[in-house]
């Protein structure tokens, strides 16, 4: 703010006591007038937007080594709502299934390979109870088809999947393997994808998705998770 010389303020308030009809009544009015101009006493601001707690089931993801996180899709908490608009691509049979779930959070991470070339996916879902993760597994696997299956030791009653189809981009096919699993309330799924020619010997990657299956389950079943 700039401010005014004193010379200046004597020489404004000599002319002003000089000027006939600035005493009595109108000083008054004046003084008046000041105090309806005077700042007003400041508005308290908004408290700061508390931020939203970070899920629990961050810390029970399990992705390959040298992964980095893929830009390309979604990577953290969701809820129902940003399942349903950011993820499903069935969104109102998958609400159904959720809400007969009981859903209460979830957490996707999704990582691709240094080359770029092998995208890895694990979802957890949790749920009102081990039956209906269960039932929630059922809902899901429902809406995949795969041809044939594989092995993983040391998880009880996991389902899992493998397929080669083409993509809808010339020459090219896609390779998934799926495993899922139910441990108390908690539904996990894991997806490895990768593209390449559908001339080329392209198979799904059942070796990583057994390993990082058998990591997963453990990881969720050991006592620093709960």
């Amino acid at each position: 703010m700039r401010r005014t010389a004193p010379g200046v303020t004597v020489l404004v308030v000599g002319v002003l006591l000089a000027l006939p009809g600035c005493t009595g009544g109108d000083a008054g009015a004046v003084t008046s007038g000041t105090a309806n101009h005077a700042a007003a006493p400041a508005v308290p601001s908004a408290p700061p937007t508390p931020a939203a707690p970070k899920s629990a089931l961050a810390g029970l993801i399990v992705v390959p080594t040298g992964y980095g996180a893929d830009a390309r899709e979604l990577s953290g908490q969701f809820t129902l709502q940003s399942f349903l608009g950011t993820i499903s691509g069935v969104p109102a049979e998958d609400r159904a299934l959720l809400l007969n779930a009981s859903f209460k959070e979830g957490y996707q991470a999704v990582r691709v390979s240094p080359d770029r070339e092998k995208q890895y996916t694990i979802r957890l879902f949790r749920t009102g109870s081990k039956r209906k993760a269960q039932d929630l597994r059922a809902g899901f696997w429902s809406q995949e088809t795969y041809t044939a299956k594989y092995a993983v030791p040391g998880v009880p009653d996991i389902r899992t999947g493998r397929r080669v189809t083409p993509t809808g981009v010339p020459d090219e096919a896609e390779a998934i393997a799926q495993a899922s699993f139910v441990t108390g309330n908690l539904l996990a799924q894991i997806t490895i994808r990768q593209t390449g020619p559908i001339a080329g010997n392209l198979q799904p990657d059942t070796r990583l998705a057994t390993a990082l299956a058998q990591q997963q389950y453990k990881r969720l079943t050991s006592k620093s998770s709960s």
